[in-house]
């Protein structure tokens, strides 16, 4: 059975498409058969692709996400996916508010705490900022991608 990982943030345009491109780039590149998708909190963008400046720091790193496009969380997500991570506390909290099974609850993780267990910290939310923001978030989803996708795992 294929592994299903869902990634969470604010409006999904910035850094949660971002980890959907970079998982999918690695887990391609050790052949791993795992499904990925993204979505956010909030509804305000569906159906829009990711932020200009999201797509132009992935295609700089030479992947390409302009066929995503936004969604909003829903209840079935629980049910659809294996792991969801989210990018920061206060969506995290927005999540494991709609959660009403431990089964769940367990699920839902903040993708920082691969890196630094129990430190609770945030995958900055670049939107509000300049181009330099998108390539800090970038490392922080490349390493994770690499903590997390392991070729042991094939």
């Amino acid at each position: 059975m294929k592994q299903k990982i869902l990634f969470v943030c604010l409006g999904n345009i910035c850094r949660s498409p971002m980890a959907e491109g970079v998982f999918r780039s690695r887990a391609k590149k050790l052949g791993l058969a795992i499904e990925f998708d993204s979505c956010g909190t909030g509804g305000w963008h569906a159906g829009e692709s990711p932020d200009k400046r999201a797509q132009a720091c992935m295609l700089k790193h030479g992947d390409d996400i302009s066929d995503l496009r936004a969604r909003q969380f829903q209840l079935d997500d629980f049910d659809r996916f294996d792991v969801i991570y989210t990018m920061d506390v206060s969506n995290f909290n927005n999540v494991i508010s709609l959660a009403q099974s431990d089964l769940n609850r367990n699920k839902v993780k903040l993708l920082l705490n691969e890196l630094q267990p129990n430190q609770n910290q945030s995958v900055p939310d670049p939107y509000f900022g300049d181009g330099d923001g998108f390539e800090h978030v970038y490392d922080l989803l490349s390493r994770s991608a690499i903590k997390i996708l392991k070729p042991s795992e094939v």
